[in-house]
C-alpha cells in the first residue's frame, strides 16, 4: 500500500470513528431525554444542546427529523453501540452460531435476547406511548411499524439456522419459526414477565431458553 492510500485509509477510519461517536453522544442524549420527558416534549434543540454538537450535526445524523431520530436511538440502544456491523455480525451471534447443541445454542440466544430486551424495553415504551398518545404522527406510527417488521425478520436468522441443521420440530417450516421467535422476545412479554409478575430477568432468561427449546425444536 502506497503512502498516499495509507493516508486515505487512516482519514477515512478516523472520520467514521468521529461520525460514530457523534451518533452515540447524540442517540445518548436523545433516549435520556426522551425517557425523562417524554417524545413529544423533547424538542430536536435540547437534544443537541444535551449531545453538544450543532443542531445541523444532528438533522445530518438522523435525516427525517424527530421520527428518524428515535428510530436511531432505539438502533443504537439495540445494537449496545453505534457501529455500522448487523446483529449477525456480532460476537454473541457468531457464539450461538459456533455452539453444537441445539438447547444451549437457544439458551445462548435467550441470554442474548434478555440483554436486548433489557436496554430497548424503555425506549419502546417511551415511543408505544407517544405512538399512543398521537395516532396521526405517520412518522412515529412508521417507525414502531418498521421495529416490529425488522424484529420480526431478524427471527428468520435463527429460524433458518436451526432449520438448516435439521433440528426443527417436524412440520415446523422456517417461516412459522421465525414467527413464533418474534412473538416470544416481544418487549411486552418482557414487561409483563418482570414488571407485572416480578420476575427476576435470570428467571426470564430461563423461561425463554424453555419456551423456545420447546416450541422450535424436535424432540
Amino acid at each position: 500500500m502506497t503512502e498516499q492510500k495509507k493516508r486515505r485509509s487512516y482519514s477515512s477510519a478516523l472520520r467514521q470513528e468521529q461520525a460514530e461517536a457523534t451518533r452515540q453522544k447524540i442517540a445518548a442524549a436523545a433516549r435520556e431525554l426522551m425517557i425523562r420527558k417524554g417524545y413529544a416534549d423533547t424538542t430536536m434543540a435540547e437534544v443537541a444542546r444535551e449531545a453538544g454538537v450543532a443542531l445541523q450535526t444532528l438533522y445530518t445524523s438522523s435525516p427525517g427529523g424527530k421520527p428518524a431520530l428515535a428510530k436511531l436511538v432505539y438502533d443504537i440502544t439495540l445494537a449496545g453501540d453505534a457501529r455500522p456491523l448487523p446483529q449477525a455480525g456480532r460476537p454473541e451471534v457468531q457464539a450461538i452460531i459456533d455452539e453444537p447443541d441445539p438447547a444451549r445454542k437457544l439458551a445462548r440466544y435467550a441470554a442474548m435476547a434478555t440483554g436486548i430486551l433489557r436496554r430497548v424495553q424503555p425506549v419502546h415504551r417511551v415511543l408505544r406511548a407517544a405512538a399512543a398518545a398521537s395516532p396521526a404522527d405517520a412518522g412515529l406510527q412508521e417507525v414502531l411499524a418498521d421495529i416490529e417488521r425488522e424484529r420480526l425478520k431478524g427471527g428468520h436468522g435463527p429460524a433458518h439456522h436451526l432449520h438448516a441443521l435439521g433440528v426443527l420440530r417436524p412440520g415446523l417450516t422456517p417461516a412459522r419459526a421465525a414467527e413464533e421467535i418474534y412473538v416470544l422476545t416481544s418487549t411486552e412479554n418482557f414487561e409483563k414477565l418482570i414488571e407485572v409478575c416480578e420476575w427476576s430477568e435470570a428467571e426470564y432468561e430461563e423461561w425463554l431458553a424453555g419456551i423456545l427449546a420447546a416450541t422450535l425444536l424436535q424432540r
